[in-house]
């Protein structure tokens, strides 16, 4: 798994605000801007993946699920939040349990907009 962070309590902060399109040209977010806004994503963690011959960070979670169809509708719920952020997750579904990856394809590393839509993930998954 990734880098833990201690986390206290879930802030609403990210949850109010949208994804901005990022069409490049920013370096990703450094580690001290990842620390502040990793307690705004409960059990998200800090994977480093090679993509391209270079190692960037993501944001991955594991939902787990009581089966098939309970996995596919949080899935089809999904679909719609990121559409209206215009920002996409990977995800890979096992049985009853999804796994999700996000980060920022255009920087190579984690943006806000990937904090952005895990914690609205989050939030559909509270709300179900």
């Amino acid at each position: 798994m990734g880098k833990p962070y201690s986390v206290k309590a879930m802030s609403e902060d990210l949850r109010k605000k949208r994804c901005i399109p990022c069409e490049g040209g920013i370096p990703p977010l450094a580690n001290e801007e990842i620390a502040k806004l990793m307690p705004q994503v409960l059990g998200w963690h800090v994977v480093p993946v090679e993509k391209t011959s270079r190692t960037m960070d993501t944001l991955q979670k594991t939902f787990q699920f009581k089966n098939f169809r309970e996995a596919m509708a949080f899935l089809r719920r999904i679909e719609d939040l990121a559409e209206s952020e215009g920002h996409h997750p990977d995800f890979y579904v096992h049985y009853n349990r999804v796994d999700f990856t996000i980060w920022t394809h255009a920087i190579g590393g984690l943006h806000e907009n990937d904090f952005i839509l895990a914690s609205k993930i989050d939030q559909l998954l509270e709300n179900t």
